[in-house]
């Protein structure tokens, strides 16, 4: 089921700040709802009155809800989801409670994350585990049979796949290299920071141990909000990550400690509740919606966007891929990123520059230094594309 004109109005009149500012950025951090925005007042304004334990016990249930809601939206159950304060928080809690020793491989992917290239970066350094990186494909993205057959002939201690990267509107084929990961019962993380509130994900038929996201892009939550997906096997594992503390762990006696035997093992004690139930208001918000009705809406919009800027000779657009979502980034030759960024925020047009920071192998292989990253979501429409296109060649004329 698509969004319909009406309800496109509605979602609108949810999102006040359409109405001052055009927004591209969602990637970035979305712009917030009025039901998530009321639900974290909510709770603030309860916290004002009686303080922040009384009132996390008076709303214990909307706390709780977090989970159910998140777990729906996977397709996961409610204790394979762990709260995180962000989607690096929750992956780096992954990687630490993997064992590491010389020579393990992680196989993964020139378009993760660049957080996540660090950390593999330091896994190397600390415990002497190699790193692989699958080749490309000549349309752009991991050659998803390459890596399959890396993961048959190598058996990778761990597979790390990014879903989308920050860099571009590439997705790639999580699901396929999932199976490739079962067939060899390697251990496989996703990063879904970019694809979750785009699109569909049940991480059943992905087939993951960990999939990590954050609230505050595509699903319109607030900052300071991720998750962690960890699958049965896992949990009936006796990993956990470094450092538990008093609610990721049980303390029996005073030489023993027993960790939780659900995603709790994930999560820290404190956490802000206010945050917590304007996420789950969001994951929910984003399922009444439909995720199918979302990625149809959001790819529409990139494709229109993608086309409309084309039109200029003057700009480059630089996606790469088989299967594009709604990430467009572009190179504009003549300008300078942060004047263009600067130039397009006075026009109130909220748009983001990826560099070469960011994205090394991406960005070096399109030989390019940066690119201006513009994302469209589901509230978005071809009005603004168009004002926002004719600013860009007004900028570069």
């Amino acid at each position: 089921m698509s969004i319909s004109p009406t309800q496109l109005h509605l979602l609108r009149q949810d999102t006040p700040a359409c109405m001052d500012v055009i927004h591209f950025n969602n990637a970035g951090a979305s712009l917030t709802p009025r039901p998530v925005q009321a639900a974290i007042q909510e709770h603030l304004l309860l916290e004002y009155q009686l303080g922040g334990y009384e009132a996390a016990a008076i709303h214990a249930e909307k706390s709780d809800a977090f989970y159910t809601a998140v777990a729906e939206m996977l397709h996961a159950q409610p204790r394979q989801i762990a709260f995180t304060n962000s989607a690096t928080d929750a992956y780096n809690s992954a990687l630490s409670s993997i064992s590491f020793k010389p020579g393990d491989l992680i196989l993964t992917t020139e378009n993760d994350y660049a957080s996540n290239q660090i950390a593999f970066l330091q896994l190397a350094k600390r415990f002497g585990a190699s790193i692989k990186i699958a080749p490309e494909s000549p349309a752009g993205g991991v050659d998803t049979e390459a890596m399959c057959q890396l993961i048959r002939d190598y058996q990778p201690h761990l597979v790390a796949v990014t879903h989308m990267p920050t860099s571009s509107g590439l997705i790639q084929d999580i699901t396929s290299i999932g199976r490739a990961c079962r067939e060899v019962d390697t251990m496989y993380i996703v990063d879904a920071c970019q694809t979750a509130g785009q699109l569909p994900l049940d991480v059943q038929a992905i087939g993951c141990d960990f999939l990590t996201a954050t609230f505050r892009k595509f699903l319109r939550g607030p900052r300071g909000t991720g998750f962690l997906f960890a699958s049965e096997r896992i949990l009936n594992s006796e990993m956990a990550p470094l450092f538990l503390d008093l609610h990721s762990a049980e303390w029996p006696s005073p030489d023993k400690y027993h960790p939780q035997t659900d995603a709790r093992k994930f999560e820290l004690w404190e956490r802000n509740h206010a945050l917590v139930q304007g996420a789950a208001t969001a994951a929910r918000y984003a399922q009444t919606i439909g995720l199918e009705a979302i990625a149809e809406r959001s790819s529409f919009l990139a494709q229109e966007l993608r086309a409309a800027l084309q039109e200029h000779a003057g700009i480059q657009i630089m996606d790469r891929g088989e299967n594009l979502g709604a990430i467009v980034t572009c190179y504009l030759p003549q300008q300078q990123p942060q004047a263009l960024l600067t130039q397009l925020r006075q026009e109130k047009i909220h748009a983001s520059i990826s560099g070469i920071a960011n994205a090394q192998y991406d960005l070096q292989r399109k030989n390019v230094p940066w690119v201006l990253r513009l994302s469209p979501h589901y509230y978005n429409t071809t009005e603004e594309i168009q004002i926002l296109t004719k600013k860009i060649f007004k900028i570069i004329c």
